[in-house]
C-alpha cells in the first residue's frame, strides 16, 4: 500500500475528514475488521446483514489509522473517530483505489497491470499468469500483486489495486462483470496494459439477455487500454476475434488459440491418464520484437482438464508480452498448480478415490469442460461420478441448459451422476430423457442428503466431480471429499426408502 495521509484519501474520494488532520494510512486497506492492522485504512461498508461502521471503534482500537464511512463516528468515550465521511462507501472504495494507482504509475511508469475477463477461466488464468511473473529463482518476473481467489467485482479489484506499492512491477487482476458496464467501471480503475479476453458465454445471462450483450460487456475493458497497450484475444472464440474492431489507435491485437493461425497456439496437444494437457506452445513470429521466426517450447500442465489449454495460451500470452522469455514461460507453466480453491483441485486419496473439486463456480461451458474431464481421467476402467448442483444467474436459458447437461453426462458415459437441489432437478431429467439409467441418476434435495447417498454409493477407486455455482455450498461436499470424511461404505447399496426418494419423484420447480 501507498502511504496516504487523511486528507489525500478526502481528496481521491471527495470526502470531509473528521478528527483525522493527523492521520496516516500506513498499513493495508481492509473491509474486514479482523483483518485491521497497525496503521490500516478500515472501509465501513454498510451491508444486508451487518453495517461496517458498527465495528470502526474496534477496528481503531485495533490500530487503525482512518475509517471510511458515511458518517461520523464516535467511539466508546464518545469522542470522535479519525474519518473521511463519503456519501457513498463503495463507490469511494473505487475512487481510492484509482487514485492509488495512478499514483502509482507516476512513481513507477514501469508498473504493468494484466487485466483478464471472459465467462470462463478467469481465477485459473490469473492464477496462473501470478505464477510466470512472479520474480522467481530463474531471475526473471518482478514483485506481483495476484489476489487470491476471484476478486474481481467492485470490492475485490479495488482491495487489489490498493495492495499495490511504489516497487510493484506487475498487477495480475481480474473482472468480472453482473450487468452491463460493470468491466468499464473496473478498467477505469485500472487501465490496462495487456488485456485478456478469454471466451464470451452463457454465465450471468440473467443480468445481460443475450450472449451479444455478454460480449459487448467483455469489450468494455478493450476501451481502457492504455496508449501502446495490447490486447489479447481468443482466436478460438469467434465473439472475442470480432474485437478486433473494436480496438483503438496505439493499441495492437495479439491472439491465442487451438488454431494455427493464431499467434500464440498450442500444437500437437495431448493428454495423460490423469487428464494433463501436453502441448507445443509456439509463439509466431511478430509477437516479439524484432523476432521473426516461430519459436516452439514444450509445455506439460499439471492440472486437469484440456480446456485449461485455452488458459495456459492467454497467461503464456500475457507473461510474453509482459517481458517473460518463452523458454522460461514454458516451463513455469509445466510447473504451475491450481492456487484458488475449489477450482479443478485434484485430491488422490488412499482408497484410491481421486476428487475433483470444481466447486466454486458453474456455468454451461465450464459445467461441460469438467465433465469431460472426468470422464477423460475415469477413463474404461475406473467408475466417473459427477456431483452436480444449479448453475445459477443464466435466466431464461436455465431449463435448457440444465437439461443439457444431463444429457450430456449420459454420452460421456458417467457411472453415477448425482444431482443436487431444486433448482439442478433439470439435469437429472435430461439423463434421464436421454437414456434409460435406472439408480445411475439420482437426485435428492439438499446437501445432507447428498452426503448420505455419496457415503452409501463411493466405491474405492472412483474418479468423482463435485460441480457447481459457489451460492449452493455444493463445496462443503468436495471439502469433505478430499478431507476424507466421505469414504465407501461397506454396502454400495441404498435403503429402499432411499431410493424411492431420489429415484421417483416428478415434480419439476423452476431455476
Amino acid at each position: 500500500m501507498i502511504e496516504l495521509s487523511a486528507a489525500q484519501v478526502a481528496s481521491a474520494t471527495g470526502g470531509r475528514p473528521v478528527a483525522a488532520v493527523d492521520a496516516t494510512v500506513t498499513g493495508p486497506v481492509v473491509v474486514d475488521s479482523r483483518l485491521v492492522e497497525e496503521g490500516s485504512l478500515f472501509v465501513a461498508l454498510p451491508g444486508e446483514h451487518a453495517d461496517g461502521a458498527d465495528f470502526a471503534a474496534g477496528a481503531v482500537t485495533d490500530g487503525a489509522a482512518l475509517i471510511l464511512a458515511n458518517r461520523e463516528l464516535a467511539g466508546s468515550d464518545g469522542q470522535p473517530l479519525p474519518v473521511v465521511v463519503v456519501d457513498d462507501v463503495q463507490a469511494a472504495l473505487g475512487d481510492l483505489a484509482r487514485y492509488v494507482m495512478a499514483r502509482a504509475r507516476e512513481l513507477n511508469p514501469a508498473l504493468q497491470v494484466v487485466a483478464i475477463t471472459g465467462s470462463v477461466g478467469k481465477t485459473t488464468t490469473k492464477d496462473l499468469i501470478g505464477q510466470l511473473l512472479t520474480e522467481g529463482r530463474d531471475g526473471f518476473g518482478g514483485e506481483t500483486i495476484v489476489p487470491v481467489g476471484s476478486f474481481n467485482n467492485e470490492i475485490g479489484l479495488p482491495l487489489s489495486v490498493l495492495k499495490v506499492t511504489a516497487t510493484t512491477q506487475y498487477a495480475d487482476l481480474e473482472m468480472g462483470a453482473d450487468r452491463p458496464g460493470d468491466i468499464g467501471h473496473l478498467a477505469r480503475i485500472a487501465p490496462p496494459n495487456i488485456g485478456i479476453v478469454l471466451a464470451v458465454g452463457t454465465a450471468h445471462m440473467e443480468g445481460f439477455g443475450s450472449r451479444e450483450a455478454i460480449a459487448d460487456a467483455k469489450a468494455e475493458m478493450l476501451a481502457e487500454l492504455l496508449p501502446g497497450g495490447v490486447a489479447v484475444l481468443n482466436a478460438d472464440d469467434h465473439r472475442v476475434a470480432a474485437m478486433t474492431s473494436r480496438i483503438a489507435d496505439g493499441r495492437r491485437v495479439v491472439t491465442f488459440g487451438r488454431a494455427e493461425t493464431a499467434d500464440i497456439c498450442a500444437e500437437n496437444v495431448s493428454l495423460d491418464p490423469l487428464g494433463r494437457a501436453s502441448f507445443s506452445l509456439c509463439v509466431h513470429g511478430g509477437v516479439i520484437p524484432d523476432v521473426t521466426e516461430p519459436q516452439r517450447h514444450a509445455v506439460h500442465l499439471q492440472i486437469v482438464g484440456e480446456h485449461h489449454v485455452s488458459n495456459a495460451l492467454a497467461a503464456a500470452s500475457a507473461a510474453i508480452l509482459a517481458g517473460i522469455p518463452i523458454d522460461v514461460v514454458a516451463a513455469r507453466l509445466s510447473a504451475a498448480r491450481i492456487v484458488s480453491a475449489h477450482r479443478m483441485a485434484v485430491t488422490e486419496r488412499l482408497d484410491g478415490i481421486t476428487v475433483i473439486d470444481d466447486a466454486y463456480n458453474a456455468n454451461p461451458e465450464s459445467m461441460r469442460a469438467a465433465l469431460q474431464a472426468v470422464a477423460t481421467v475415469a477413463a474404461r476402467d475406473r467408475r466417473s461420478v459427477a456431483v452436480l448442483g444449479e448453475m445459477l444467474e443464466l435466466g431464461d436459458n436455465a431449463l435448457a441448459a440444465h437439461d443439457e447437461i444431463g444429457r450430456l453426462a449420459v454420452r460421456l458415459n458417467i457411472g453415477l451422476l448425482l444431482v443436487v437441489g431444486p433448482g439442478a432437478r433439470h439435469i437429472f431429467e435430461g439423463a434421464q430423457q436421454e437414456g434409460s439409467w435406472g439408480d445411475e441418476a439420482v437426485y435428492v434435495d439438499d446437501v445432507d442428503a447428498a452426503r448420505i447417498q455419496l457415503a452409501a454409493r463411493l466405491r474405492p477407486g472412483d474418479v468423482v466431480l463435485v460441480k457447481a455455482s459457489n451460492g449452493t455450498r455444493l463445496w462443503q461436499l468436495g471439502d469433505d471429499l478430499a478431507d476424507g470424511m466421505l469414504s465407501p461404505a461397506a454396502s454400495s447399496t441404498v435403503s429402499s426408502t432411499a431410493e424411492t426418494h431420489t429415484i421417483e419423484g416428478e415434480e419439476v420447480n423452476a431455476a
